[in-house]
């Protein structure tokens, strides 16, 4: 039912911080573009109003840090943007081209990253701006109609530039203290809820009581439908940062998420040291050496990928997951839901789930225009469409409900309330639909977006039309989706009828406010000592996760401590602490200002 979850639009929640190891590289490229400062709109006056249509075609190149796709974009949303624009976009995308930070340095060495350009807050968009390479887009901005109601997060992202230089992406008219996940929170102890109801719904205290009740889910189903093992954990080391990815994500079970090599609370109240035997890391990793010990923890989990703990999730050969957009998106089919079969929250007595607020400044992405841009008016009208409210419901993710095009997929019905077409619940809630030619043809998944980044919220609400951006939240749309597996669940958790619903009404929920705050970055010592500091604490994290015996995984937790500490663990862990505490006041300072 809900279409796969990228992989990479998902990584930043979980941790995986990425080394600047570029940092150092990029400044000489940068001063050699230029002696400073950012580039100067081309229009010598401000632009009063965009054109409404523009005669000749042009293509931009569009250099977008979190697309997964590279080449011109194709289907109905290349239609619906050219329509308005005559503009085609051709997207260049580090992550599909490889190299790390290779394609960005040559291209800011070569004086011009892009027309339209999605990239990091913070270090790089200071750099991009210094370096000339970013375009003042002041002239453009009283014509941002659409930006211009974020226009403190705008003011904020700028400050301190002589101009406007960025926009921020992951904007909400939200208050900083409300989730921004929607229906399902980033975080929760997803299970194979069939499976628990098979075993007679068993009441579960603590993580480590959840232990024996998958113990008896995987006795009561030892073999997938494809003849495999089942395992009730399965887990992957590809996306392994600064520590365990795995070992993190119980911790935000109880209101944590990393700061580095800090664990730090949501509400600023704890903060701990990764390493310390007694953290909830620590903690994380006994459970997967328990599972190990019980013969539940999947033996491929040190050699596979996400991907492929994707696949056995799909194959019912995993009863287990961290978050609900990998269990459910993995397995919760329309057919399999129907027959009560699928993944749901468990009731976890003493959860306190890690959430994120609504990023009232934004996340840390941002939308600028390059300062060789071809024809910027257009490219800052077509920015400005992206924060509309077309913008929002075509441009936005489909794994985080976004809704696609009013008539195409969706209208309002009788009672003017939004409500998915047949087109619209085959596109998005079912098994795929083909795009009409007059809509551009294709797939629909195909003529989705490629540009992978979500400019407002889709919890926030439509001003046109009084409703969430994500048809997941409109009443319409949840009244489709009663099933067997669902009407049960909900039977057993108060009649709650989504997740996020349920952590709410239970008080089982932290939300961490959102003040989309960046991290410093390391100067070269500190990232020398993380890079060797943090290989060393994955090696152990996983020899400990499969330590044959209790007495063997004390003892690797033991040299672990030990290890880092020789490597000067000290010195960076007192970095973290200090931005894990900064964080913390960004949260209680952007709470103040908002309310």
């Amino acid at each position: 039912m809900v279409p796969t979850a990228s992989p990479f639009t998902r990584r930043r929640f979980l941790g995986l911080a990425a080394g600047a190891t570029a940092a150092a590289a990029v400044a000489p490229l940068l001063s050699a573009c230029t002696s400073g400062g950012g580039a100067a709109s081309p229009s010598a006056s401000a632009v009063s109003a965009f054109p409404t249509s523009w005669s000749d075609e042009i293509t931009i190149d569009v250099f977008d840090g979190l697309a997964n796709k590279m080449g011109v974009q194709p289907g109905w949303f290349a239609k619906i943007v050219h329509d308005r624009f005559n503009m085609k976009l051709n997207i260049i995308a580090p992550n599909v081209a490889g190299g790390g930070d290779t394609l960005y340095n040559t291209r800011v060495a070569a004086g011009n990253l892009g027309d339209l350009i999605i990239t990091d807050k913070g270090q790089k968009f200071d750099e991009l701006t210094d370096g000339g390479l970013l375009l003042d887009s002041t002239p453009y901005f009283g014509s941002m109609t659409n930006v211009s109601r974020f226009d403190r997060a705008t003011t904020k992202l700028n400050d301190g530039k002589d101009g406007t230089y960025g926009f921020p992406l992951q904007v909400s008219g939200l208050k900083p203290t409300d989730p921004s996940e929607g229906i399902d929170p980033t975080f929760g102890p997803m299970l194979r809820w069939d499976l628990y109801a098979k075993v007679g719904y068993p009441a579960i205290g603590t993580l480590e009581d959840l232990l024996p009740v998958l113990q008896q889910m995987q006795q009561a189903q030892p073999t997938a439908a494809n003849g495999k093992k089942v395992y009730a954990l399965s887990l992957f080391k590809d996306w392994d940062g600064n520590m365990m990815t795995a070992g993190k994500q119980p911790a935000c079970f109880y209101g944590y998420d990393e700061m580095g090599f800090v664990l730090a609370k949501a509400d600023g109240s704890d903060y701990q040291s990764i390493v310390d035997p007694n953290s909830a890391y620590v903690r994380s990793l006994k459970f997967f050496n328990k599972a190990n010990q019980m013969g539940m923890l999947d033996p491929d989990s040190t050699t596979q990928n996400y991907d492929t703990v994707f696949s056995k999730i799909q194959k019912g050969q995993v009863l287990f997951s961290f978050w609900p957009w990998q269990g459910q998106a993995a397995f919760n089919t329309t057919d399999n839901m129907a027959d009560g079969k699928g993944f749901m929250i468990a009731p976890l007595a003493d959860m306190l789930v890690f959430s994120y607020g609504a990023a009232v400044y934004g996340g840390t992405q941002i939308l600028t225009i390059g300062s060789k841009a071809k024809d910027p008016e257009r490219i800052a009208a077509f920015a400005n469409w992206i924060y509309s409210s077309e913008g929002t419901y075509t441009n936005n993710s489909q794994t985080q409900g976004a809704a696609g095009p009013r008539t195409l997929t969706w209208d309002l019905n009788a009672d003017k309330k939004p409500e998915l077409n047949d087109f619209g619940m085959k596109a998005l809630a079912g098994a795929g639909a083909d795009v009409p030619t007059e809509w551009g043809g294709g797939t629909y998944t195909d003529g989705a977006s490629w540009l992978n980044f979500t400019a407002v919220l889709p919890i926030d609400t439509d001003p046109d039309t009084g409703y969430p951006f994500s048809y997941k939240m409109w009443e319409t749309f949840q009244a489709t989706q009663e099933n067997p597996l669902t009407k049960d669940w909900s039977s057993h958790m108060g009649n709650a009828k989504t997740t996020m619903g349920y952590l709410k009404d239970n008080n089982k929920l932290l939300v961490a406010p959102g003040a989309g705050f960046t991290t410093p970055t390391d100067d070269s010592e500190i990232q020398t000592l993380r890079n060797q500091i943090k290989a060393s604490i994955v090696e152990y994290s996983w020899k400990a996760s499969f330590a044959k015996d209790d007495s063997s995984f004390n003892s690797l937790i033991d040299e672990l401590g030990k290890t880092v500490d020789g490597l000067g663990y000290a010195k960076v862990l007192e970095v973290d602490m200090a931005n894990a505490k900064s964080q913390n006041d960004a949260r209680l300072a952007v709470v103040k200002d908002f309310g």
